[in-house]
């Protein structure tokens, strides 16, 4: 892999790695994203419209607009419509799949029959609760994961004491979506020694454990129980918390480092406070004493005095807000993006560390249209095959 002079790649990292993806959303198709940004040949797979299958349809905007994708149609329960798959899988390096646990085994198309025509082949098998265990046939959304995982648990409660729903999906977007993704570059860079694939379970509700491991590794260890207030990051502190401006904005405070801690005190006129930052009888008037300061000015105006002034505070953006941050602008994190049927929008870039940024717009594809053929005819199936599995209905 050849770089830039500023050390950044010059070529996406995963360029020529061809990747089947048989979901449509959640985590799987965040994982698929992922990797296509990343470089990957994605080729979204679903039933052909007379296969009579429910298939979700995302809105044109959604998983960044499918830009770079394709689309492949197939019915796979039928023997002509597995074979044009198996023909497929035989070429490609990943195959991602979102049924419940067992599906594909039962339509002949799971890790053990694709491994026997391709044994390099990294089979991804995302679900909410593993393939195996007696939670497997649980059907499940994001907060469910987050609940059995202890996040909703350790969050700051509503003000009927119940736990609160998260503004975004991070049980889909990182517990599935980028642990699938890690999980299938560290199976390829793998399989780079061996030649062989591998099947990866993937579970959503494993992927929260990881990320709450520092609340479940101390609670293993010692015996606590973590919850809101728990300890400084869940706000046991005033210097970690958010406080409401004089404009009714908020601002978040992550003033750690004694240092920092230090800082804000001084730029609030508070350097009583200075020696006392993690003395727990005392911070209720600290944080008494901090929300008041806040409130005599804007948000704005304490983000301009504070957070380039070394306090660890910034302000809490709305998500209309974001277009117009100077950072986003600067990094060249939103590009224009354009679909044949909606027009042109806005979205955001290929943005984790790796990806090749572009400024120039960007193609979202009309996934109504299919590739079918094209594919199959790369995966070196003849003419004559393709034209008879389209006029039998198999592919489309």
């Amino acid at each position: 892999m050849t770089s830039s002079g500023s050390g950044r790649p010059s070529r996406p990292l995963l360029e020529g790695v061809v990747v089947l993806d048989l979901a449509t959303v959640g985590p799987a198709a965040r994982a698929t994203r992922a990797l296509s940004d990343f470089g990957a040949t994605v080729m979204k797979v679903g039933p052909v419209p007379s296969a009579g299958a429910m298939q979700i349809t995302p809105p044109y905007f959604a998983y960044s607009g499918h830009r770079g994708m394709g689309r492949l149609e197939l019915d796979l329960k039928s023997d002509a419509g597995k074979e044009a798959f198996f023909a497929l899988a035989a070429t490609a390096d990943v195959i991602v799949e979102s049924f419940r646990p067992g599906v594909t085994d039962r339509l002949g198309i799971g890790y053990s029959d694709l491994a026997e025509v391709n044994p390099g082949l990294v089979y991804c098998s995302t679900s909410g609760y593993g393939q195996v265990g007696p939670m497997s046939q649980w059907a499940g959304h994001d907060v469910d994961y987050l609940a059995m995982g202890g996040f909703l648990a350790t969050s700051e409660p509503r003000s009927d004491g119940g736990p609160p729903l998260p503004g975004a999906t991070v049980a889909d977007a990182a517990a599935g979506g980028l642990h699938a993704a890690l999980s299938i570059c560290a199976a390829l860079v793998g399989r780079s020694s061996t030649g062989l694939g591998c099947h990866l379970d993937v579970a959503v509700a494993d992927g929260v454990l990881w990320l709450m491991s520092l609340a479940i590794d101390e609670h293993l260890a010692m015996g606590t129980e973590p919850g809101p207030r728990h300890d400084l990051l869940t706000g046991l502190f005033a210097c970690y918390g958010t406080y409401e401006a004089g404009d009714g904005g908020w601002l978040a405070v992550g003033a750690i480092e004694h240092k920092f801690f230090a800082n804000l005190c001084r730029a609030l006129d508070l350097e009583r406070w200075i020696d006392h930052q993690m003395e727990a009888a005392l911070q209720e008037e600290i944080r008494s004493d901090f929300a008041s300061a806040f409130r005599t000015a804007t948000r704005d105006e304490w983000t301009e005095r504070l957070a380039g002034a070394d306090t660890c505070v910034a302000p809490v953006l709305r998500v209309s807000e974001l277009p117009q941050s100077a950072n986003l602008v600067e990094r060249s994190l939103i590009v224009e993006a354009h679909h044949p049927e909606h027009g042109t929008f806005l979205q955001l870039a290929p943005l984790l560390a790796g990806m090749l940024r572009t400024e120039e717009p960007v193609a979202s594809p009309d996934l109504r249209v299919t590739v079918t053929a094209e594919m199959l005819r790369s995966a070196g199936v003849d003419d004559e095959r393709i034209a008879e599995w389209a006029a039998e209905g198999v592919i489309a």
